[in-house]
């Protein structure tokens, strides 16, 4: 079951879709999210956030916020974020 994600910044909603993985600049180092992971909740630091293996679903560069994972959903909500 792939995850569902979303990434949301102030502006807009940069991505909703299903990936089957993920990799997030979390505050204190990257933090990569498979489906099945246990609900967490995690502040967000500067970095690039990759969707999908090698970021094959897509790549943003993020500032601040935070990080949801609820029941293979995934919600990212980030204060600053461009395509990367």
């Amino acid at each position: 079951m792939p995850l569902q994600v979303s990434v949301i910044s102030p502006e807009k909603t940069l991505f909703e879709g299903s990936v089957e993985s993920l990799v997030a600049p979390a505050f204190d180092g990257e933090v990569g999210i498979l489906p099945g992971h246990a609900p967490m909740m995690t502040l967000l630091g500067k970095g690039t956030l990759r969707l999908g293996p090698d970021g094959s679903g897509g790549r943003f560069r993020v500032e601040g916020g935070f990080l949801q994972v609820v029941d293979n959903a995934v919600r990212v909500v980030t204060e600053r974020a461009s395509a990367a």
